[in-house]
């Protein structure tokens, strides 16, 4: 990349992120609103606070607020079942999830957290193209969740990485001249808002581009963020397989906006004839029962889905605010993390904010100079932002 264009590129990075600043609120009134109803909420549902002695875990990307009231609640309850196979409670999850998306059950695949559901379609489709005698490769953009690529190259088959465009965005050109140039099927890997820069890929966008392709191509579309979207271009990827797409294939966690990390529910959705051949490389009982309680409790809990996402957008108004406020570009983030630049070592940066006790995340190649930041509460933000302020009065940043 030239000098001019880096520096357009910076423009357009940082003027795109202060317009969804400023119009997100417009665009998706429930920001808005939730700019206002969060602290009353927080308050009513105790938020904690950031001390001067706690450690700000700002580098996993899990819900700053930690799981649902209720999931703890329904785990302890489940303490007295534990002795029996969860087979009615896991059941009630993909009941529950029909419901949320509309969809019959059959359209639901359960996993051991969708890191699951991702090896087994990964999988799947790759032995289907083998079985057919055809030529298999994994294209993903670069850089993403790398999950896919792990488990496709495990498999002996080729992993196409194609870099970002200057705006960070999908270079969806360059994503189709890889299948096109490649004799055989190809398997597309697609983070949705993507991982490591919370950027969405809007739906007017996407969703013709995928529609180009012929059913020789399959769509895997990671939406482990979804729940923290506000913009409404976004449209999850669910829509095309309601529509009757057989080639796209969509997943989804508990992990991240439900912060239940530790009990490892995730899922897919998909065609049912397309989840029937998935299924086929899933782990036999691979739901536990404190994980499957948990995940109808979240579900039904929706005081705490709404505090959620409005804690996550005040946190994310904290910090884009000031970011700013230091001159310091970010991507347009719709997750519950930043990516915004770094002037100088990002490992070095580390290690200062480490020495106050603030864990954030670390440098993504190919991209320099550039971190993720995970949302904690607002407070934590507070927190966060403070002592980023003091770095600046150091010269650090």
């Amino acid at each position: 990349m030239n000098k001019n264009a880096f520096k357009m590129n910076n423009y357009i990075l940082y003027r795109e992120a202060i317009m969804q600043r400023r119009t997100l609120f417009k665009l998706a009134g429930t920001t808005a609103l939730g700019m206002v109803l969060a602290p009353k909420l927080m308050a009513e549902n105790q938020v904690p606070k950031a001390t001067s002695t706690k450690v700000l875990h700002l580098n996993f990307n899990e819900n700053a607020l930690g799981m649902s009231e209720k999931a703890k609640q329904a785990i302890m309850n489940s303490l007295a079942i534990g002795s029996y196979y969860p087979d009615d409670q896991r059941a009630a999850v993909i009941t529950q999830l029909a419901a949320k998306h509309n969809v019959a059950e059959s359209f639901i695949s359960l996993g051991n957290g969708s890191s699951e559901n991702i090896q087994a379609a990964v999988q799947a489709l790759i032995v289907k193209a083998q079985n057919t005698k055809q030529a298999v490769q994994l294209v993903v953009p670069d850089p993403t969740f790398n999950y896919a690529e792990l488990y496709a190259k495990a498999l002996g088959v080729p992993v196409m990485k194609v870099p970002l465009a200057d705006d960070f965005s999908f270079d969806l050109t360059k994503l189709k001249n890889a299948a096109e140039a490649f004799d055989g099927v190809t398997i597309f890997y697609l983070c949705n808002p993507n991982n490591p820069t919370s950027m969405i890929t809007p739906a007017k966008t996407i969703f013709p581009w995928i529609k180009s392709f012929s059913q020789n191509n399959y769509f895997l579309l990671d939406e482990a963020y979804a729940d923290f979207v506000e913009d409404p271009a976004f449209e999850t990827g669910m829509t095309l397989v309601k529509e009757g797409l057989k080639n796209v294939l969509v997943t989804r966690t508990f992990s991240k906006f439900y912060a239940l990390a530790g009990y490892r529910v995730g899922y897919l959705l998909a065609q049912p004839e397309v989840v029937e051949e998935v299924e086929k490389f899933m782990s036999l009982d691979n739901t536990n029962l404190a994980g499957a309680v948990a995940a109808v409790a979240s579900l039904q809990d929706k005081t705490f889905a709404k505090l959620s996402f409005q804690s996550n957008a005040v946190s994310r108004h904290i910090v884009q605010n000031a970011l700013i406020e230091l001159g310091l570009k970010f991507a347009p983030s719709n997750g519950n993390f930043i990516f915004h630049e770094i002037k100088g070592d990002v490992k070095t940066y580390q290690e200062r904010m480490k020495a106050h006790s603030i864990l954030v995340g670390r440098e993504f190649l190919p991209i320099k100079g550039w971190n993720r930041l995970t949302l904690g509460t607002p407070d934590e933000m507070k927190v966060f932002v403070k002592v980023l302020k003091e770095f600046r009065a150091k010269g650090w940043i």
